[in-house]
């Protein structure tokens, strides 16, 4: 379901997908590059995102925003 659908994530959920947001920013920090040949467009489309967050706010950018 979609968030404007009332869907999204519970804060079980969130505090789950919380750990690889800050691996990749220790990733980001470190300049480790990505795998791309072996990503889907729309995995690179995910990470080129995280990275543009990363770069403009650093590990709090890729921090779980909670329920719109």
């Amino acid at each position: 379901m979609r968030h404007a659908l009332g869907g999204g994530l519970t804060a079980e959920r969130r505090s789950f997908r919380e750990p690889p947001r800050m691996e990749a920013a220790e990733r980001f920090v470190q300049e480790v590059r990505t795998r791309r040949s072996r990503m889907t467009c729309g995995q690179r489309a995910f990470r080129a995102a995280e990275r543009k967050a990363w770069s403009l706010g650093g590990p709090r950018a890729l921090a779980s925003n909670g329920p719109q």
